[in-house]
C-alpha cells in the first residue's frame, strides 16, 4: 500500500449506514487503512464486525483492549483472557490501555496500572503492539514500559502524541513508535509538532483517533479517517519533506510495526 494508514479510530461512533461513504471519502482522500482501536474488551466483537465493512481500497483492522478511563466496569482480564479474544486475524494490536489520570481518581490508578500491565503481557504473548493512552501519566507509563520491558520486549506505540519529550523518547529507546493526531495541527500546539520533526523517521505514525480532535481546518467538526491528511501534511511541512515521501515513509512504518496487518 502507499496510501496513508489511519493508525487510530473509533468507528463504533459511527452507524453502519454511515460506513460507505466514510470510507469512500477516507479512499479520496488518500487513505488506504484504519484500525479502529477497542476501548472495552467486553465489547471486543463489535470492533472486529467493522473490520468487515473494509474494501479492497481501503482496509479495516482492529485492536481489542480496555481503555483506563472504563477499567472500573468489570473485573480486569488475565493476560490470558486477553489473549485469547485478540487471536484473531482481524486482530493487529492490543488497546488502548496505558494511564489517564486527568479522568481518573487516584483511587482507581493501582486498577489503571493492573490492567495496563497485562495488556502489555497479551501484546508480549502475541507480538502485536501495544496501544497507549497516556494522558497526565508520562512518568508512570514510561516506569510501567521500562519494568516490563526488563521481563521481555513487546511492540509499543504511543497514541495521540501529546506528551512531554521524555516519553517520546524513552518509547523510542524502547524499540517503540509514536502517533501524531489531529493535535500537532493546533496553532498552540508547536512542542508537539518540534517532537515530530526531531524522532527518528522510522518511528512516526499519523491517526485521527476520530470522531474526536479534528485538525486544523476541520477542528471543531465531527472528525474521520479522511482527515488524517491533514495532519499528514502538516507533519510533512515541519520535518521538511514531500508530502508523497511522508506518506510513504509513515505508511511503511505501520506495517512494519502491525505486522499482522495484510
Amino acid at each position: 500500500m502507499t496510501g496513508l494508514i489511519d493508525s487510530h479510530c473509533h468507528l463504533d461512533h459511527y452507524t453502519d449506514e454511515e460506513m460507505p461513504a466514510l470510507l469512500a471519502a477516507a479512499r479520496d482522500a488518500g487513505v488506504s487503512g484504519m484500525v479502529t482501536i477497542g476501548t472495552r474488551l467486553a465489547r471486543a466483537d463489535e470492533q472486529k464486525r467493522l473490520t468487515g465493512f473494509g474494501t479492497p481500497d481501503v482496509k479495516v483492522w482492529c485492536t481489542v483492549g480496555t481503555h483506563p478511563d472504563h477499567v472500573e466496569e468489570g473485573p480486569v482480564p488475565s493476560v490470558d483472557e486477553i489473549v485469547a479474544i485478540a487471536d484473531a486475524p482481524e486482530v493487529v494490536g492490543i488497546g488502548e490501555s496505558g494511564l489517564d489520570y486527568f479522568h481518573g481518581a487516584e483511587e482507581i490508578r493501582p486498577l489503571q496500572h493492573e490492567s495496563f500491565r497485562r495488556h502489555i503481557g497479551a501484546a508480549r504473548a502475541l507480538n502485536v503492539p501495544i496501544i497507549i493512552h497516556a494522558r497526565q501519566a508520562d512518568d508512570d507509563v514510561a516506569q510501567i514500559l521500562r519494568e516490563e520491558t526488563e521481563k521481555g520486549a513487546f511492540p509499543i506505540l504511543l497514541h495521540c502524541f501529546a506528551s512531554g519529550v521524555d516519553l517520546a523518547r524513552c518509547v523510542v529507546e524502547l524499540g517503540g513508535s509514536v502517533s501524531f493526531s489531529g493535535i500537532a495541527t493546533f496553532p498552540k500546539c508547536g512542542e508537539f509538532r518540534e517532537v515530530a520533526r526531531d524522532l527518528p523517521a522510522d518511528r512516526i505514525l499519523v491517526e485521527t483517533d476520530s470522531p474526536y480532535l479534528a485538525p486544523v481546518p476541520r477542528r471543531g467538526k465531527r472528525n474521520e479517517p479522511a482527515y488524517v491528511a491533514y495532519t499528514a501534511a502538516c507533519l510533512a511541512q515541519e520535518r521538511g519533506q514531500d508530502l508523497a515521501a511522508f506518506t510513504q515513509m509513515t505508511t511503511d512504518n505501520f506495517f512494519r510495526l502491525f505486522r499482522k496487518a495484510v
